[in-house]
């Protein structure tokens, strides 16, 4: 008996394979289509997309990141901005520049007197009268300027190197020889500045700004350098440091190359301030008769001069002390605005 026909059974169907859909290449593969209604389908085409765009392209979207500024140029972005600095700047460069060239803005010759003309007051060509001795005021006062810019540059400089060297070191190495250096600047604070000033000045008969400058830094070094040696212990105790002496570091390449650059600044801040301190310390021995002598012109020997005529020249006095006020305040203004600038606390 014959068998019956099985029915053939009928092949299944191919399997269906969707194309390979490459986010980052919309259009091509893509299962959807967008909508172009601004559903959650063209939302997710649109970050699929905004994948293969570099950084910075999209104008509304952010920019590349901006470069980190150090301390010094950080410093010096927030200094532009301020109008204390920028006012303070414009007079010590104004000072700066006539003590250089006194001739720009006073073309007489300050020690050229009349004495007829004595205590007289101003008349054209001559807006600040005379003297005691008949010399014109306002070119012995454009003049002065340069005896204390003087004095204030060099002094500063000096106390600032000598105190920054020997507190560094103190501070870095410790040991006998920040001891020492301790008791050395104990001694010194203990001796009175304008007494000290009186007995050391009134033995030199050099009538040069050097021996006021070598005193002023022989008494304004202490200072400088206990400011350099806190700064140093503090830097010294950062992770850089202790990393790079792990990495074997020398002394001298830590000290000059990671621990000095981080401690300058507030040697800066305080010799900066005590520039006009010293100004005025000069004009105050000059005063005094121990100081700047004649015929060296100087704010101080003019104010002395004029103490005594105070009721009957008042303009003796005022020209000279109105100057020698606006260049202390003017580098005191600008000690503050680099010690806001330079501490990160104060901002």
């Amino acid at each position: 008996m014959p068998e019956p026909e099985r029915p053939e059974r009928p092949e299944p169907p191919e399997r269906y394979e969707p194309p390979a859909y490459d986010p980052l290449q919309p259009g091509k593969g893509e299962a959807i289509a967008p909508t172009g209604q601004g559903g959650p389908i063209d939302l997710a085409l649109d970050e699929a997309e905004s994948l293969e765009k570099p950084l910075g392209d999209d104008p509304t979207g952010p920019g590349p990141r901006e470069k980190a500024r150090s301390l010094w140029s950080d410093a010096w972005h927030q200094l532009r901005r301020n109008p204390v600095f920028v006012i303070a700047s414009l007079v010590i460069l104004f000072l700066v520049v006539i003590s250089i060239w006194p001739q720009l803005i006073a073309s007489g010759d300050p020690l050229q007197c009349e004495l007829s003309k004595s205590q007289q007051g101003a008349e054209p060509g001559h807006p600040f009268g005379y003297d005691t001795q008949g010399c014109d005021v306002y070119t012995r006062t454009v003049y002065g300027a340069r005896a204390s810019i003087t004095v204030g540059i060099c002094a500063t400089v000096g106390a600032a190197l000598l105190g920054s060297a020997l507190g560094g070191l103190a501070g870095f190495f410790g040991g006998w020889g920040d001891s020492l250096l301790s008791r050395v600047a104990d001694i010194f604070f203990g001796i009175p500045v304008v007494l000290g000033g009186l007995v050391f000045l009134s033995v030199v008969t050099s009538t040069t700004v050097w021996p006021v400058v070598g005193f002023i830094v022989l008494l304004g070094w202490p200072q400088l350098a206990r400011i350099a040696r806190g700064s140093v212990i503090t830097a010294k105790q950062n992770d850089y440091v202790q990393a790079a002496r792990a990495l074997g570091a020398g002394n001298g390449r830590m000290l000059l190359r990671h621990v000095a650059p981080n401690a300058v600044a507030p040697v800066i801040v305080v010799a900066t301030i005590a520039l006009g301190t010293y100004i005025a310390l000069e004009a105050t021995l000059s005063f005094l008769g121990v100081g700047l002598r004649p015929p060296t012109v100087s704010w101080g020997i003019d104010i002395s001069n004029a103490a005594s005529q105070i009721r009957n020249a008042p303009h003796m006095l005022l020209y000279p002390a109105g100057a020698l006020s606006i260049t202390v305040l003017a580098f005191i203004m600008l000690g503050d605005a680099v010690r806001d600038a330079l501490d990160p606390k104060l901002r």
